[in-house]
C-alpha cells in the first residue's frame, strides 16, 4: 500500500509522468510547484492512500520528463488547470482530492473557480487565493518586493541562465537559502531539483509559467470577479516563508465558503517537505473530520 511506483500516461494530448500510491476510482492529486516536481510529494502519498485514496503525484507541463510544449502561451493557467482535469479522467476518478503548492496552488484556486470537475476537497499550501493576492500587492510595498523574481523572470533567455549556470546552483539555492530547517534538503534531494533544471529546454518552460501569468493574467479571478468556491478548503501556510507574507492567510471570505486554515510556526514556503509530520498530521485530521 505504502509502495510509490512510476509510470507515464497520456491526458489533454500530453504525455505525464506520475508518481502513484494505492488503488481504486478516489484519486488524490497532487500538483507541485517552482522549481519542484511529483517528487515533493513523497511525504505525503503513503498518508493519502493510507487513508484510502488514490494517490497520485504529477510532473506538470514542462516539468521533468512530461511533455514541454514550446513558447509561452501553452503554459497559460487555465491549459494547466485543464491538464489537471484531464489527468483524473485518464486515472479514472470517480471522487476527486485536489491537494497542491505554489504554483500548483494556483493551478488548483483555477480548477476550483472554473468547477472543471466536481471536487470532494481542495488542499492549497503556501500560495494565496488570486484575488487575495491582486489586493494585497497594490496596496503592500513589503508584498511587490518579495515579489521581485516575477518581475525579473519577464526578461527574455536571462533568467534561464542565472537559473542553471554552474549546474543549477540557483535552483538549489531556492530551498536551502529559503528554509528554517535545512536538514531537510540535504544534497541528495537538492540534487534532484538541480536536475530536473537541467534537462534540455526545462528550465525556459518552467520560467514560462511565469511569463504566461503575466501575460495572460488571472484578472478575471481578482477581487470582485473571482467566483465563490463551494468546496470544502483547507490551507497549510508555513509562517516563515520568504516569498509570500502570512497576511495572505487573511480575508477568504467572499471567496471561499467553507474554509480552514492552519499555520506552521517555523516553517517555510517549503511546507510539506519541511515539516511533513506536521502537514501530515493537519491533512489526516481534516480527511478524517471531513469523512472524505
Amino acid at each position: 500500500m505504502n509502495e510509490i511506483t512510476s509510470r507515464a500516461i497520456e491526458a489533454n494530448g500530453l504525455t505525464f509522468q506520475i508518481d502513484e500510491c494505492g488503488e481504486g476510482d478516489r484519486v488524490a492529486l497532487f500538483l507541485h510547484g517552482f522549481p519542484e516536481s511529483k517528487y515533493s510529494w513523497r511525504f505525503q502519498l503513503p498518508l493519502l492512500a493510507r487513508l484510502g485514496w488514490r494517490a497520485v503525484a504529477v510532473d506538470q507541463r514542462g516539468y521533468g520528463h512530461s511533455n514541454r510544449p514550446k513558447g509561452v502561451k501553452p503554459y497559460d493557467v487555465e491549459l494547466l488547470a485543464r491538464d489537471a482535469a484531464a489527468i483524473f479522467d485518464a486515472l479514472g476518478a470517480k471522487r476527486r482530492l485536489l491537494i497542491a503548492h505554489d504554483w500548483g496552488a494556483i493551478v488548483a484556486w483555477v480548477f476550483a473557480m472554473e468547477r472543471l470537475k466536481d471536487l470532494d476537497g481542495l488542499v492549497i499550501m503556501n500560495v494565496p487565493h488570486p484575488a487575495v493576492f491582486a489586493a494585497d500587492i497594490k496596496t503592500n510595498p513589503a508584498q511587490r518586493k518579495r515579489s521581485w523574481y516575477v518581475f525579473f523572470f519577464q526578461i527574455p533567455w536571462l533568467p534561464e541562465w542565472v537559473l542553471t549556470r554552474n549546474r543549477a546552483e540557483a535552483i538549489g539555492r531556492a530551498f536551502t537559502d529559503m528554509a528554517v530547517d535545512k536538514s531537510r534538503f540535504p544534497p541528495a534531494v537538492v540534487d534532484h531539483y538541480r536536475a530536473n533544471a537541467l534537462i534540455p529546454g526545462a528550465a525556459t518552460a518552467m520560467v514560462n509559467w511565469y511569463r504566461a501569468g503575466a501575460r495572460n493574467g488571472l484578472a478575471k479571478y481578482g477581487p470582485g470577479r473571482a467566483p465563490m468556491i463551494e468546496t470544502p478548503t483547507l490551507m497549510i501556510w508555513g509562517e516563515e516563508d520568504s516569498a509570500l507574507g502570512i497576511e495572505l492567510t487573511e480575508g477568504y471570505g467572499p471567496y471561499v465558503k467553507d474554509f480552514t486554515l492552519h499555520r506552521l510556526p517555523g516553517v517555510s514556503h517549503w511546507v510539506q517537505q519541511e515539516a511533513p509530520e506536521a502537514v501530515n498530521a493537519r491533512l489526516e485530521a481534516w480527511v478524517r473530520e471531513r469523512g472524505l
